[in-house]
């Protein structure tokens, strides 16, 4: 006779796992390292009803007993990237949180036209619209990207670029969301535009009075009158042309109008800019307190570099993707050297012109700092020409395969009060090439980096001292 199942003492459950659940749950809050970004009934608003569940944000906001004044000074605490996700909470933390984002890249130009921008973020204090500005393909999943701008593309080619004029949003648009943006934000200190006009210029200088830092990408000469009244700009950045994006023209006339207007310069940067030895000059008599200056991709007429000597505050000088350093700088006794210049730096450009190469040492003589980084065309007859240059202190040289020994060897003995030396990825320079002479000097350096090549025997000789590496220490006297 089979025998009956035995009855269990405990009584039955009416869900086995509800109590297991809890448990579980208990100690996953007080155990639990996992951030509360993942998902928890506990953060959860308006959670779906569960009658299997306890629903445990039912509860009063304890966080509302907190004040605006502590919850930000709270908040100040996160880092910026996270702000973002502090304001998912609720409608209160978004508010707060947004009071303490200071830097935005904006996308979508409704979003400012609109006003949301201003109310959600109404502390800003740097603000780049330019991607906004340009009419994005969503379909096509094309990027195009430079050093200055990053676009999405149709998948239509043009015979003249890449980016059409009817692909940037009107100068009347884009003026209409400046004025927008600079009556919401009154602490603005850096702003970077792209198509905007003289009015939208003059809107941004009246209102924004705290305004130091400006960046101008497809502006034009007389676009610049607007920007006459930024009494405290200091620095400023013109991008008047980029292959294969758009193509606008900045002049002498720019460059003029642009110097009697911002005085306060500290630094100016010139992308794809024209002009001649007039704009440099006007720069340099007005711009009193220019201390840097960069070209990039200079489209500068011939005798650019004699006026240079008129910029009587200047420190540094760069040169970035440069196709030619002047045409035509005359003869050498119309050049004349800037007597305050300390850093010259050479970055990407095409240095086969032996003669303004040249030229560019006479006008820069008195550095102390020169770098010279992936540049095309130095030899050794060209480079025989920073010799000119007494009074060097500083010397690196980076990627330049056309350099030898014989021609670094006797400009860096020329440099007598040289005491740092870096000389990285120029394949043509041999260790078994070194003369005594030099030697000498390298152990009088107060820092050495010497990674010419990947076979260099004095970077192996040095392997596990940190000298001549790169990113480990370097050879240094005190």
């Amino acid at each position: 006779m089979p025998s009956s199942p035995r009855k269990s003492p405990f009584p039955p459950l009416k869900n086995p796992l509800k109590h297991v659940f809890h448990k579980m749950r208990f100690h996953s809050r007080s155990n639990s390292v996992t951030p509360p970004t993942e998902f928890d009934e506990t953060h959860v608003v308006n959670p779906v009803y569960n009658p299997g569940l306890t629903r445990v944000s039912s509860g009063p906001d304890c966080t509302s007993l907190i004040s605006d004044e502590n919850l930000l000074c709270i908040l100040s605490k996160v880092d910026e990237k996270q702000l973002g996700v502090c304001g998912l909470v609720c409608k209160r933390w978004e508010k707060l949180s947004g009071k303490l984002v200071r830097s935005l890249k904006l996308l979508d130009w409704e979003f400012l036209d609109s006003g949301r921008l201003i109310y959600r973020f109404p502390n800003l204090v740097d603000v780049d619209v330019v991607r906004a500005c340009v009419k994005r393909s969503h379909s096509s999943g094309i990027v195009l990207s430079s050093n200055f701008l990053s676009v999405e593309l149709n998948s239509g080619v043009l015979n003249d670029g890449f980016v059409k004029k009817l692909d940037l949003l009107d100068s009347g648009v884009v003026d209409q969301g400046i004025r927008v943006l600079v009556e919401g934000c009154l602490s603005l200190q850096k702003l970077v535009l792209v198509n905007v006009s003289e009015e939208g210029l003059s809107c941004v200088a009246e209102g924004c009075k705290t305004l130091q830092e400006l960046e101008l990408y497809c502006c034009c000469d007389f676009v610049l009158r607007g920007i006459s009244k930024c009494r405290n700009l200091q620095i400023l950045k013109l991008v008047g042309c980029i292959d294969g994006f758009y193509d606008s023209v900045v002049s002498d006339i720019g460059l003029t109008i642009l110097a009697q207007g911002c005085r306060r310069l500290v630094q100016l940067e010139l992308v794809g800019c024209e002009g001649s030895f007039d704009g440099i000059k006007a720069v340099g008599q007005c711009c009193q307190m220019l201390e840097e200056l960069t070209l990039c991709n200079h489209r500068m007429d011939g005798g650019w570099l004699a006026a240079l000597s008129y910029c009587g505050n200047l420190k540094t000088l760069k040169l970035k993707s440069c196709k030619s350093i002047d045409s035509c700088p005359g003869p050498d006794e119309h050049l004349s050297y800037c007597p305050t210049l300390e850093e010259l730096h050479l970055q990407h450009c095409q240095m086969r012109d032996k003669q303004g190469v040249r030229a560019l040492f006479i006008a820069c003589q008195t550095v102390r700092d020169l770098v010279i980084e992936d540049c095309w065309g130095l030899d050794n007859i060209t480079f025989a020409y920073a010799s000119i240059c007494r009074r060097v202190r500083l010397f690196s040289v980076e990627g330049c395969s056309l350099l030898t020994m014989d021609g670094l060897d006797p400009v860096v003995l020329a440099w007598k009060e040289l005491n740092r030396l870096k000389v990285i990825s120029c394949n043509n320079i041999k260790d078994g090439e070194i003369t005594l002479e030099l030697a000498t000097l390298f152990s009088s350096l107060k820092e050495l980096k010497w990674s010419p090549d990947s076979r260099s025997i004095l970077l192996s000789g040095l392997a596990g001292t940190g000298v001549g590496q790169r990113g480990g220490r370097s050879f240094s006297r005190k």
